[in-house]
């Protein structure tokens, strides 16, 4: 929730944004010493709570886009069927990986030790372990508009 004290026009009061931030109290690196709003860390609406980690789509594309073999789009699979939610998360290699592979098959050791690779960088990043799947390149579906990231599987 925001406040803005500066604006005469339109006065934001308690404006609930769904953005997750929080305030920098240190001086920055200008010189001024007032209280700053740090980077957006995600949105209220994108999270997905795992094994008691609020886990934010923004969190882990941050930590896949490390990966150079990987293609900029995932989804994360949050299944509700059980007693607790999991996570799976699906990747694409690049193209040019696949080829350099002759072509894309998910049991080839590549693809297992890409999969490693992608595990271990999440739990370092979110201190997660998710079901990873590697799928063929364009496999994962593409919008006009905003990315469908997270899907739910029926509660």
């Amino acid at each position: 929730m925001l406040t803005c004290l500066t604006k005469e026009a339109l006065p934001i009061i308690r404006y609930r944004t769904g953005a997750v931030t929080s305030l920098e109290l240190g001086p920055c690196r200008c010189g001024r010493t007032l209280v700053r709003m740090a980077r957006i860390r995600g949105r209220t609406d994108d999270m997905v709570v795992i094994k008691g980690v609020n886990v934010y789509p923004s969190q882990l594309e941050a930590a896949l886009l490390t990966l150079d073999d990987l293609a900029p789009h995932y989804q994360l699979v949050v299944d509700r069927t059980q007693a607790f939610p999991t996570l799976e998360v699906h990747v694409e290699p690049t193209e040019r990986v696949v080829h350099e592979w002759g072509g894309f098959d998910s049991g080839r050791p590549e693809v297992l030790a890409l999969g490693a690779r992608v595990a271990d960088r999440i739990r370092g990043h979110l201190g997660l372990n998710p079901e990873i799947a590697i799928v063929p390149p364009k496999t994962i579906p593409r919008s006009e508009g905003k990315a469908v990231r997270v899907v739910t599987r029926p509660e």
